[in-house]
């Protein structure tokens, strides 16, 4: 084939699209752009949907995944196991991140007070967190497939255990789009100094439109790297800028069709827009001194609890979708970070004050009934005491276990004051009402007005959803007000 005949055939081929998404009266353009502005509408009018109970989420994902057995699931059966050689039962069949050989029983490192007129358990690393155990629903018997950290994650955000797959964000805010046109309907503040494990695939589009993916915003600085104009440029400037890429990218998109040229013009756009708006609502010096302590807000830093600030004030302006990642929670007893008795009482202390103040500001504020608050890790920690080359190791740790962790859930609809599921008397194994993180999505998705199975997207030839397109997963009725 000569150059000049395959010009013709690329130029034909980009002709007969280009007809298409101009002529018909359905085209791909006009459903793509239309599902931005009306999925709102959309959804609302669908009865095939059940009524929202929440308007938005903020997900508090403790990266690493937090002990179950230091904070909610007591067992003194455990304490009465302590140091004993772990039975043989429990390790056949099963695969460890790192246990080899026969490891120790280890106890409940902290004691434990029921609490609150549901008498849930909780244990003395989270005194503050005692005072809203009556609002919380908590998940005892969670479990998933992963035992390592990055799948899980992904897992838990995406539904797939492998990359490729959309966050659950980006299904929510695809499936109801955003109540704030001038803020992103999906953003993410990171804090613990490091990315979790999966890093931003956990809150990536996967095969839905890129403008659905979470944004990743600053709690220091500005929100969004280079939103302020550069020195010696102003606004009307980047609006002249943004007018002229804009008609290259519409004769662009008029010549090929592709629907990621249109996310490019919305995203540039939606930064212009956020140049004021994020500025204003990243602004924690609007917020009072009392409402500063409450958090134990750390001005100028990137701090779990100023994310927490963050978050409330980005639910009041109309963002879907809040997740918040704290780094820090794998706690081996490999080094004295990682250790129970030192860096995971650091993260209880880090935590247990701003996530307790999250939850008395939205209720103050007459916004927890209609937000949904989701606390939790990627999976559990074992009762056995962690062993590396079947040598007890300096710091007190366990390691990862997917067969049971538990996770909480607030406002948006669920039980306050309830505990569902449980494990068995060591807190190895999730043994009644298990719920797997696809029970998980439906549930969520069921609070926000959504059918979980009627929301997907076509590829690779299936209509892939977030809450498992191959097994059968539930929502969990029983813990829904």
């Amino acid at each position: 084939m000569n150059l000049e005949t395959e010009w013709y055939l690329r130029s034909l081929q980009a002709k007969t699209r280009r007809h298409f998404l101009r002529g018909c009266s359905m085209g791909l353009a006009g459903m793509w752009l239309g599902l931005q502005t009306q999925a709102d509408r959309v959804m609302a009018i669908d009865g095939a949907h059940p009524p929202a109970r929440a308007k938005r989420v903020i997900f508090l994902h403790m990266a690493g995944s937090p002990s179950q057995l230091e904070l909610f699931d007591y067992k003194p059966a455990l304490q009465q196991l302590d140091g004993q050689d772990c039975p043989q039962s429990f390790l056949e069949g099963k695969r460890f991140a790192f246990i080899q050989g026969v490891p120790k029983m280890l106890g409940p490192q902290y004691a434990f007070e029921q609490v609150g007129e549901s008498a849930a358990w909780v244990s003395d690393r989270l005194p503050n967190f005692k005072q809203v155990v009556d609002r919380v629903c908590f998940i005892k018997s969670m479990y998933t497939t992963q035992f390592n950290h990055a799948p899980a994650q992904l897992l838990l955000h995406t539904g797939n255990q492998n990359l490729g797959a959309a966050s659950m964000g980006s299904w929510i805010t695809y499936g109801l789009g955003t109540e704030n046109e001038n803020l992103p309907g999906f953003i993410v503040l990171v804090s613990g100094g490091r990315m979790p494990s999966a890093g931003k695939s956990a809150w990536g589009a996967g095969y839905l439109p890129s403008v659905f993916q979470g944004v990743q915003c600053r709690s220091q600085g500005d929100p969004v790297l280079f939103l302020s104009n550069p020195d010696g440029s102003s606004r009307a400037d980047r609006r002249k800028t943004l007018d002229a890429i804009e008609r290259l990218n519409h004769r662009a998109y008029q010549e090929y069709g592709d629907p990621e040229t249109l996310t490019r013009i919305a995203q540039y756009e939606l930064a212009f827009r956020m140049q004021t708006s994020a500025m204003e609502a990243f602004d924690l010096s609007q917020e009072s001194e009392s409402v500063h302590r409450a958090y134990g807000v750390e001005a100028g830093k990137e701090s779990f609890a100023n994310n927490c600030l963050l978050a409330r004030r980005l639910a009041e302006r109309g963002v879907r979708f809040i997740q918040l990642f704290h780094w820090g929670w794998d706690s081996h007893g490999a080094a004295e970070s990682e250790a129970l008795n030192k860096g995971f009482k650091d993260r209880c202390r880090e935590c247990d004050q701003p996530m307790t103040a999250l939850l008395q500001d939205l209720q103050q504020r007459g916004m927890l009934e209609d937000t949904l608050v989701v606390w939790g890790g990627e999976f559990g920690r074992t009762p056995m005491r962690e062993n590396r080359n079947g040598t007890e190791m300096k710091f007190v740790g366990r390691d990862h276990n997917p067969g049971a962790f538990t996770m909480w859930l607030a406002g948006g609809g669920v039980r306050p004051g309830f505990s569902f599921g449980e494990t068995d008397e060591l807190g190895y194994e999730s043994i009644s009402n298990r719920v797997s993180p696809h029970d998980l999505h439906a549930t969520l998705l069921h609070l926000l007005g959504i059918n979980h199975l009627k929301l997907t997207y076509n590829f690779q030839g299936a209509n892939q959803r977030l809450s498992n397109l191959t097994k059968t997963s539930r929502v969990v009725e029983e813990i829904i007000a």
